[in-house]
């Protein structure tokens, strides 16, 4: 039997080979347009809202009052620039920048550090500690936050980012294991096997293989708990009671209530609140996909 002669074809059509008789029907190179369709509605879904929000904070007030959904005329950028040259804004977001980064570093440093005790080590409970950091994931700190406040106090953390940081290291662990540990099974116990036979110790394992190895989950926890620490709203609004100690969610809140008649800044100052994340998740979305990609494989 002949091999069959390759041929260009448009969306859906069937062509016939003419050499061997047969006629080859080519899938459409665009894939199923109802999935497309059903996309784009939901990423309209989710777009127009943020669009909303930036296009309003070039518009004024009586633009707004006037014609709600309507485009900016003219484009005003006085909105962006009281925001931006004011104090407030700058300290809130050096409050958030050192909120996420810490909980981050914190998440990511013992979450792989635990992930490869369960991962790589043979003992009684390692399901059991698996499967308790799993439950963790149905357990919201909405649920917990007036025994937490009660703790952070007693602890001497209230009115401070420690006492931010060291709850969401606690509560961004379950989801880090979860991602990690599939990671770090997928390692081949060769690899293992050879490192020490040639003289490395586990702790020089973990160093120079497990973490190089596990770097596509690594980045996307470390992004996830990023951008959910600087979303968080809750915590801070329960622990901060100085103004000065806000993060943006809570510099949103209280924007909004002092600017209340002034709607045209404080969706100005609301769009550049969540600008940072919204660039961070934007530039790193390969990497956390093809991170939980990797963990649903492995």
């Amino acid at each position: 039997m002949g091999m069959f002669t390759k041929s260009s074809a448009f969306a859906g059509q069937t062509v016939y080979n003419a050499k061997n008789g047969y006629r080859v029907s080519q899938k459409t190179p665009w894939g199923n347009p109802v999935v497309y369709f059903f996309s784009l509605v939901l990423v309209g879904i989710c777009v127009t809202p943020v669009l909303y929000i930036v296009l309003g904070g070039f518009r004024t007030n009586s633009q707004i009052t006037n014609n709600p959904s309507g485009l900016p005329n003219p484009w005003v950028l006085q909105n962006y620039l009281t925001v931006v040259t004011s104090d407030i804004f700058w300290q809130e977001m050096a409050n958030s920048i050192i909120v996420g980064v810490c909980t981050m570093i914190g998440v990511v440093a013992l979450g792989i550090m635990v992930s490869f005790v369960i991962a790589r080590y043979k003992f009684r409970f390692s399901k059991a500690m698996y499967a308790l950091f799993s439950a963790g994931l149905m357990f919201p700190m909405t649920v917990g936050i007036t025994p937490l406040y009660l703790l952070i106090r007693n602890l001497g953390l209230s009115n401070s980012l420690a006492g931010i940081i060291v709850p969401q290291i606690a509560f961004g662990l379950p989801q880090t294991i979860i991602i990690l540990v599939p990671f770090l099974q997928s390692i081949p116990d060769e690899l293992e096997e050879a490192c020490l036979l040639d003289g490395c110790s586990r702790l020089g394992f973990f160093w120079r293989m497990v973490i190089p190895l596990s770097m596509p989950g690594v980045a996307t926890t470390g992004i996830l708990t990023f951008v959910g620490s600087w979303n968080s709203y809750m915590l801070p609004l329960f622990v901060l009671s100085s103004s000065d100690k806000y993060t943006l969610p809570l510099g949103v809140q209280m924007f909004s209530s002092e600017h209340s008649v002034d709607t045209a800044q404080v969706l100005a100052f609301t769009s550049l609140a969540m600008l940072p994340a919204l660039i961070c998740f934007t530039i790193f979305q390969k990497k956390i996909v093809g991170g939980l990609t990797g963990a649903v494989k492995g």
